[in-house]
């Protein structure tokens, strides 16, 4: 199986590995270059494999094209990230979670795989893979599997309380996973096991990760701040510290994706974080989102949904122009003298009004004393 990926990447080149987070930008000569190479199945050039040696400390010398790259084509969308659900069914059960409703319900295998292929024919080259909990779903292992070989590189966001099992880790031996990111719900068996409302969610965890750690997984930890486990804050950073592992602290809930407000009914005021302020995304531009029925969106909200089983990699060529409809600051927010330094995007704000949440939670018109410095 292929050892680096050669890909074109938003207006450039790059080679990537599998596993590792080190990018290295190519000129389009050289690029041009690997792609007859690999099509004749001529011997890695030495440039290559100087830079190999460089970056990843990888051998390639004397190896094949054909053996050690894939090179994907150029493609005329150009999408670079891709973020999909693969099913929203969940073994926890934590209050906060934006979901909604979490069915065990999406595609059947042969559309996952025309999903796939969507995903690579429009750029994609990170590919984020999402739930629920992913790795319930059971078509995971051969999606993975087979997004894998299509030349992706690939996150998985996961609760680890399965990471444990040996079909998963021997899958991602066999398949480096680009990113594996955990989100951890407390630092003692009672908090974790509160928030998730899954007696043995703690020990499940901990059971995970622990595996995680010795198969030298790449993890990154989300660590997620609600009244129920807000005293252990500061335990709970310390606990990923000592795993030697990198995290974000999440503090501000967001509505449900149907409109109503009951994560932030969780979330812990004291902690509540004044976001930056937003200066536009790439949402709906050369990123986008699909669900587990391979319906597109932007991300934030769920309208305007493309049906990509119904319309193909073509519907993807709509999702710019109604990205753009959707930023703007319609509804309640036209004429507001403060939207240049609004700290929400639009479709978010949309979900808060929805939910009729408090201002302070989405919009500066609510500051209050109670938001604590990023």
């Amino acid at each position: 199986m292929h050892r680096l990926i050669v890909s074109p990447f938003l207006d450039g080149y790059l080679a990537v590995r599998p596993g590792s987070t080190v990018c290295v930008r190519l000129p389009a000569s050289h690029y041009e270059d690997l792609r007859q190479y690999a099509r004749v199945d001529d011997r890695v050039p030495d440039w290559l494999a100087a830079t190999a040696t460089e970056a990843w400390d990888l051998d390639l010398d004397g190896q094949s094209c054909q053996e050690a790259l894939l090179v994907r084509e150029p493609t005329e969308l150009a999408f670079a990230r891709a973020s999909w659900e693969i099913n929203l069914y969940c073994n926890f059960g934590c209050k906060h979670c934006y979901l909604g409703e979490r069915p065990l319900a999406g595609l059947g295998w042969d559309d996952k795989v025309k999903l796939i292929d969507i995903f690579r024919d429009s750029g994609v080259l990170w590919l984020q893979i999402t739930g629920g909990e992913p790795t319930v779903d059971p078509d995971f292992e051969g999606v993975y599997r087979y997004a894998y070989r299509q030349g992706m590189m690939l996150t998985v966001l996961t609760n680890a309380s399965r990471l444990w099992k040996p079909e998963l880790l021997r899958l991602f031996r066999d398949c480096p996973p680009y990113r594996v990111v955990v989100t951890m719900y407390g630092a003692t068996e009672d908090s974790f096991d509160e928030l998730t409302q899954r007696k043995g969610a703690w020990k499940n965890f901990r059971k995970g990760m622990a595996a995680a750690r010795n198969a030298d997984l790449p993890l990154r930890v989300s660590v997620v701040v609600t009244e129920d486990n807000a005293h252990e804050v500061d335990a709970m950073a310390a606990l990923v510290e000592s795993w030697g592992l990198d995290y974000h602290v999440y503090t501000n809930m967001q509505p449900t994706f149907s409109g109503t407000g009951e994560p932030l009914l969780v979330q812990s005021t004291e902690h509540l974080r004044k976001r930056p302020v937003f200066q536009g995304c790439n949402a709906g531009v050369t990123f986008f989102h699909a669900d587990p029925h391979a319906r597109v969106s932007i991300w934030i909200g769920r309208d305007d949904q493309i049906d990509l089983m119904a319309e193909g990699i073509d519907g993807l060529r709509r999702l710019g122009a109604i990205s753009d409809r959707l930023m703007l600051r319609t509804g309640g927010c036209p004429g507001c003298s403060l939207s240049g330094t609004c700290r929400v995007c639009r479709p978010l704000a949309k979900l808060y009004q929805e939910a009729k949440a408090p201002l302070n939670t989405y919009c500066q018109h609510g500051d209050t004393k109670e938001m604590v410095p990023s």
